[in-house]
């Protein structure tokens, strides 16, 4: 008897060899082909049958044999600055944790969090929060608040796989990414986003703008609805505390824990100042991996690299940043912006059904490309969809960010698999939180952010 799981796949599989063999009107065989190697990637990916990395080497495999793309583009996820960020963030995230600092700083928050339950997760949500005001990149504020968290659960007597234990590791993963899309420059995404209506159209949003249309919907709102749902399916009690700090790995020097503190904090610095001085913080990073490693003054052992970094993980990244380079590059994914156009019911004067609908072809784009490449494939079909709905070019841009706001599916948004492994919870987990999510934000939530948007006139 067939798991549903592997019925998925199996459905999948069959599809694309029949997209492949037997296009329908208006594909050719190679867009066919490739339909089908995403579908089957997709359907591995989100039933998990084989490991994510697994699932990417196919991609890979077959895009590559049958010459679907050629291999700088297969590949360009290596060369992406997310991947290098991941590679440094868990250097850095080792060195917070072997020092004990993650120890030492969740001593300093614990009395206030740690009251109750829903306080603790509330309060890793507001610190993810205004975390993401000053550090632009969303790994980089989970490998400084993900040790943290870990060190609270262990302060409250949250053990491995505990419900507690994954409330926080799933309330930092979101946090650190999801209310970051309301916030310009918080995240990649946005900044591609920012860069494409720029470059197509030459339309510049402005920091307070963008804010002030997204904050208190997708930043507020979305944030507590989160908190509330972490708190109702993964219910814990907190332990009484009894002061003591959770042992560290190994013992280790005051001083040498001031020297990795300074460490860090020069690379906050500079990730936060990005915009001054220009370096991509994931360079930034590899500087201070390469400093925490280097003998005689850094912390982490360069011996134990390779058990360090989760190489598994970053074939799962660099595939599905791939996927969204090889849709994008193909044109399939405006050839579904366009085919998705058609299927709802775009028509001028009908606002919020406009509304929504604009909100929901983003969503649904986005589940196909990624979220990272959603703002690239959709940018250029703005002014047609502003022509089909009566909406400014400006409205229809901003009105792509309440839907690749919208993660369903963890493979959509690399940090917050890598939040997740940071945690050494599983990545499943999330699902839990986002699927219920998605709803909420499809029904309740977008019409908020209609109402808000007619109340400030933007509409």
């Amino acid at each position: 008897m067939f798991k549903p799981r592997q019925m998925i796949v199996g459905i999948a599989l069959v599809v694309g060899i029949w997209l492949t063999v037997l296009p329908p009107g208006g594909l050719t065989h190679a867009e066919g082909e490739t339909i089908g190697a995403i579908l089957l990637t997709l359907s591995l990916w989100v039933t998990a049958l084989v490991p994510g990395y697994v699932a990417s080497l196919i991609l890979f495999a077959i895009t590559l044999v049958s010459g679907l793309a050629p291999p700088a583009l297969v590949f360009s996820g290596f060369a992406s600055s997310a991947v290098w960020l991941i590679i440094s963030g868990f250097v850095i995230g080792s060195a917070i944790v072997v020092t004990g600092l993650g120890d030492r700083m969740s001593a300093a928050i614990a009395p206030f969090l740690t009251v109750s339950y829903a306080r603790l997760i509330g309060g890793m949500m507001l610190l993810s929060m205004a975390l993401s005001f000053v550090m632009p990149s969303s790994v980089g504020r989970a490998v400084v608040l993900v040790p943290i968290a870990m060190a609270l659960a262990g302060r409250c007597g949250f053990a491995k796989g505990s419900n507690g234990r994954i409330g926080l590791a799933a309330i930092v993963a979101l946090g650190c990414n999801l209310p970051s899309f309301a916030v310009l420059p918080s995240n990649i995404p946005n900044m591609i986003f920012a860069g494409a209506a720029e470059t197509i159209w030459g339309v510049r949003f402005g920091y307070m703008r963008y804010l002030t249309l997204h904050f208190p919907v997708l930043g507020v709102l979305k944030s507590i609805v989160i908190v509330t749902l972490v708190v109702r399916l993964f219910p814990a009690e907190v332990a009484p505390a009894d002061g003591a700090a959770a042992p560290s790995p190994r013992a280790v020097s005051a001083a040498t824990q001031l020297r990795v503190a300074g460490i860090l904090l020069a690379t906050l610095a500079l990730w936060m100042t990005d915009t001054v001085h220009g370096v991509d913080p994931a360079w930034v990073g590899i500087v201070s991996a390469i400093v925490l490693l280097l003998p005689g003054i850094g912390v982490v052992d360069p011996t134990k690299f390779n058990s360090m970094v989760d190489f598994g993980l970053i074939l799962f990244v660099a595939g599905a940043l791939a996927l969204g380079a090889i849709v994008n590059s193909s044109g399939l994914g405006t050839m579904l912006g366009r085919e998705l156009q058609h299927l709802m019911p775009l028509a001028p004067g009908r606002d919020f059904v406009d509304f929504w609908s604009l909100a929901f072809i983003s969503f649904a784009t986005s589940m196909f490309t990624t979220i990272p490449s959603s703002p690239a494939v959709l940018t250029p079909l703005a002014k047609q969809f502003a022509g089909a709905t009566g909406f400014s070019l400006d409205q229809v841009l901003m009105l792509q960010v309440i839907g690749f706001s919208t993660v369903m599916l963890p493979y959509q948004v690399g940090p917050l698999i890598v939040a997740m492994q940071l945690s050494g919870e599983r990545i499943g987990h999330l699902v839990r939180i986002l699927a219920p999510l998605t709803v909420i934000t499809l029904v309740g939530l977008v019409p908020l952010d209609f109402l808000w948007w007619k109340l400030v006139g933007w509409i």
